[in-house]
């Protein structure tokens, strides 16, 4: 469905985009509802898929099967004292595990706190304190000590429980919970309504410490519902199925949990350890996929890198070819019989191999999190697998925009989710309101107050169902709560959005040229080389930018173009390594004017990482830190003369 644009609010920002609910929500509608639903629906059919521990064979789990281990579970944490409204915590790789304790912590009445498993010592104890955590999980032994010395050396988690999930933690639970009558179950989940709270979801923290994102069961719930009948292609069918590997500490994993759970037919597997992941695709066969850009960048890069000689020939002419052919798609005439003919001969050797890497079955994947480029949009969708890319942020509960196959336009990220409203302010920042939109940041009211804006509310009949609404007074005009999304965006003619840069990344030059770092960074992403890129320019002559070396991909570039073997710090400091790398800073330069293109570059010979506190869990580079760190390399690149 595509976005109706509403008329401009006379004192608002600009014209309103909206997409209406598509299926009617109500107050009951929560976690332990859309779990007890699917298994009335549909008792036996299958819900969930699990990995045997050896070899590579799945079993599947009906609805029915899930649902009563998840009420097992929740009696369990029943036992453990933990009364309606406390919080859990879970620490741990994406697994089935975490689905489990998920579902059992809203069957009983609890509020789930997510930590990544990456996360360090001062970064959980920070989350575990701000929320209140009774009772974290943990996934292995490594987890449990660190956490045990948290709870010696911090006051405020002197009682925090942990459950070692690898030491029989949920086996123990279940044990616990047989004492547990499941009428109080039964008396939890009837006291819950979608108002509730249901998760809080730490912000990765690019900016300062991060935020905790209040989340209800109707943001979660309401959307997902709706999402299922908005992208029936994606979740509508019978052979729906999904193998989960982004982490499940973000919210966008969870929210396609839920979805799943809210589909007819919907199976979910989980792979914790992507070090498995193309052998684990080929065995589930996943109908669609959901990823962050960077593992399709890192796929597309990986083909590439293996390839040499004629092979790599035969491979660059094949991409060039389906990005052709998907841009041909766009036009009025379709592509031309020649270029359906070559897309034809590469069908086999090339595109049908990258269709087996994502398990022979795929025919659309998600992208979330980030920019994907318009080139590799090209890409995947000309080898016969259609990327949709969707836009949100943790305070949406993920998705506020998402494109639809059927009027999908690459590089924009679709219009609006059902329930959904989207705007631009005056300054091109995207304003959002709707049934995913937070209720506040966790005892936090100064940031709240900062990232929601009142703007005089849309006529009823334009208003998403559950918005919220603020009355100023009697007989004031009523207001409507928008969030400030600190990113910048466009509207194209369908009402489709185009994000074009974060605003506080938005560099101005010493000339007073405003540059979107993204559009570059996100290029030369693309080169197998590459792993990060970081942008600078801030009241500088010029755009410069830093750049760190794929290790993974490295010794199969140098192999491939019959380079000597060297480590990522020789290979930083090498004449033909930095040769190549300017050949794809040109490349990228093309997409942007003279003004806006970088002109000076360095290598570095470390990468960014979670570890070293330079790539949030979710894979952003924190800026900041990352330009504060790197501060005299900086300096050096305006040293230099520009090129």
């Amino acid at each position: 469905m595509t976005s109706i644009p509403s008329d401009p609010t006379p004192t608002g920002p600009g014209p309103v985009y909206s997409t209406p609910l598509l299926v009617p929500v109500h107050q009951g509608m929560t976690a332990p509802w859309a779990l007890a639903e699917r298994e009335r629906r549909n008792p036996q059919g299958p819900l969930v898929c699990r990995k045997a521990a050896l070899g590579r064979t799945w079993r599947t789990m009906s609805a029915s099967s899930f649902r009563a281990q998840v009420r097992e579970v929740a009696a369990g944490l029943v036992a453990c004292g933990l009364r309606p409204g406390d919080r859990l915590s879970i620490m741990s790789h994406t697994s089935y595990e975490w689905t489990l304790l998920d579902f059992a912590a809203w069957e009983a009445g609890l509020v789930v706190v997510p930590v990544y498993e990456t996360s360090s010592a001062e970064q959980a104890e920070w989350i575990l304190t701000d929320a209140g955590v009774s009772l974290i999980a943990v996934e292995d032994e490594s987890m449990e000590r660190m956490v045990e010395a948290l709870r010696r050396t911090s006051p405020a988690l002197t009682d925090l429980q942990i459950l070692n999930v690898a030491r029989e933690g949920v086996t123990e639970l279940i044990a616990a919970g047989k004492s547990v009558d499941h009428a109080e179950l039964d008396a939890r989940t009837g006291a819950l309504t979608s108002s509730d709270l249901a998760t809080i979801v730490y912000t990765s923290g690019t900016t300062g410490r991060p935020k905790g994102v209040e989340l209800t069961h109707g943001n979660l719930v309401h959307l997902s519902v709706n999402t299922v009948v908005h992208l029936p292609e994606i979740l509508g069918h019978e052979a729906v199925r999904l193998l989960l590997f982004l982490p499940l500490a973000h919210v966008l994993g969870r929210f396609v949990q839920i979805a799943i759970v809210c589909s007819p037919y919907g199976v979910m597997g989980h792979a914790p350890d992507i070090k498995n992941l193309v052998s684990d695709l080929e065995t589930f066969r996943p109908s669609f996929i959901l990823a962050v850009p960077r593992v399709f960048e890192k796929i597309y890069n990986a083909a590439d890198a293996r390839t040499s000689g004629l092979q790599q020939k035969i491979f660059r002419t094949a991409a060039k070819t389906a990005i052709a052919y998907s841009r041909a798609l766009d036009t009025p005439q379709g592509p031309s019989r020649t270029l359906r003919v070559q897309h034809r001969l590469f069908d086999r050797p090339v595109f049908s191999a990258l269709r087996r890497i994502l398990g022979g079955k795929v025919t659309h994947v998600v992208s979330g999190g980030g920019p994907l480029g318009e080139r590799l949009g090209h890409f995947y969708r000309g080898a016969g697998v259609t990327v949709l890319e969707g836009y949100g942020l943790t305070e949406t509960a993920a998705p506020a925009t998402v494109a639809q196959p059927a009027t999908m336009v690459i590089g924009t990220v679709g219009g609006p989710m059902p329930g959904t409203q989207v705007r631009l302010a005056e300054d091109g920042e995207i304003l959002i309101r709707g049934i995913g939109l937070f209720t506040r940041y966790h005892d936090n009211p100064a940031a709240t107050a900062e990232s929601l804006v009142e703007l005089p509310a849309e006529p009823a009949d334009r208003a998403p169902s559950g918005a919220a609404r603020a009355q100023e007074g009697d007989g004031a005009p009523a207001t409507e709560r928008w969030f400030r999304s600190g990113d910048i965006g466009t509207f194209d003619r369908h009402g489709f959005l185009r994000i074009t840069g974060r605003k506080k990344e938005i560099i101005v030059t010493a000339g007073g040229k405003n540059v979107a770092p993204a559009v570059l960074e996100d290029r030369l992403r693309g080169h197998p080389l590459v792993s990060q890129v970081l942008v600078v320019g801030d009241n500088r002559p010029c755009i410069g930018a830093l750049i760190t070396l794929d290790a993974e991909m490295l010794p199969l570039w140098l192999a491939n173009h019959g380079l000597e073997d060297m480590d990522v710090v020789a290979a930083a400091a090498d004449p033909r390594v930095r040769a190549a790398l300017e050949r794809a800073v040109a490349r990228a330069n093309e997409a942007v004017s003279r003004a806006e293109s970088i002109r000076t570059f360095t290598i570095l010979p470390t990468d960014f990482t979670v570890a070293n506190g330079l790539l949030t869990p979710s894979l952003k580079v924190r800026r900041a830190q990352a330009q504060e760190r790197y501060a005299a390399q900086i300096e050096e690149l305006y040293a230099l003369p520009p090129r």
